[in-house]
């Protein structure tokens, strides 16, 4: 029974792996639509995220090893523009551009923090950025309010969605905890610009 158990759960992270690589969804919607494609039942054996984080890697690795780590330096790179751009919110990017799991189909996630939520709003209105309010699942699950950006990716010749997470500057330390597995969960201007550099590999993020 237990077999069968690990065997399902492989199953689910197989499925939804793809569902993140090749449409960009986050872990959560990806495994909902994992269950609804199979027709499981809420008592299925669901992976955790660190298993479907391992079941995204591989698929990367067997479906696209020759394009993510182009699109993901894409990614990573437009995101530091927009990190440069909003500089005085001490952004963090997160997310799977962060993390090294990015695709072209991938969304870009930034926290901001500071002591006025609206003080974002100004920065884009002054720089005549177009923007739409809303929320997304925050650090601890609750929704935290989001400004969104569709701006130009001229390396990968798309448009792409760049999240930017309104939170207050007291939840900034929270955000930075390593994960089980020691990963750091964000990183700063400075820790993206590394990711950058010369030489550096692209993937994985410790």
């Amino acid at each position: 029974m237990d077999a069968f158990r690990n065997d399902q759960t492989a199953e689910i992270a197989a499925v939804a792996a793809r569902l993140v690589v090749e449409e960009g969804l986050e872990y959560a919607t990806a495994k909902r639509h994992a269950g609804k494609q199979l027709g499981l039942s809420a008592r299925a054996p669901w992976p955790d995220n660190l298993a479907l984080d391992a079941a995204v890697r591989e698929h990367i690795a067997i479906f696209c090893a020759d394009t993510q780590p182009l699109e993901l330096r894409a990614l990573r790179e437009l995101a530091l523009v927009w990190m440069t751009r909003l500089d005085v919110f001490r952004p963090h990017l997160g997310g799977a551009v962060w993390q090294g799991t990015a695709t072209r189909y991938s969304d870009i996630y930034l926290n901001l923090y500071g002591d006025d939520p609206k003080a974002v709003e100004w920065a884009l209105l002054d720089q005549r950025v177009d923007y739409h309010p809303g929320s997304v699942p925050g650090n601890k699950g609750d929704a935290v309010d989001a400004l969104t950006v569709r701006a130009r990716c001229e390396a990968l010749g798309q448009w792409v969605l760049v999240h930017l997470l309104v939170q207050d500057h007291d939840d900034l330390r929270g955000a930075l905890k390593p994960d089980a597995q020691g990963r750091r969960p964000r990183g700063d201007t400075a820790a993206v610009r590394a990711l950058l550099a010369p030489g550096e590999e692209e993937g994985v993020t410790s």
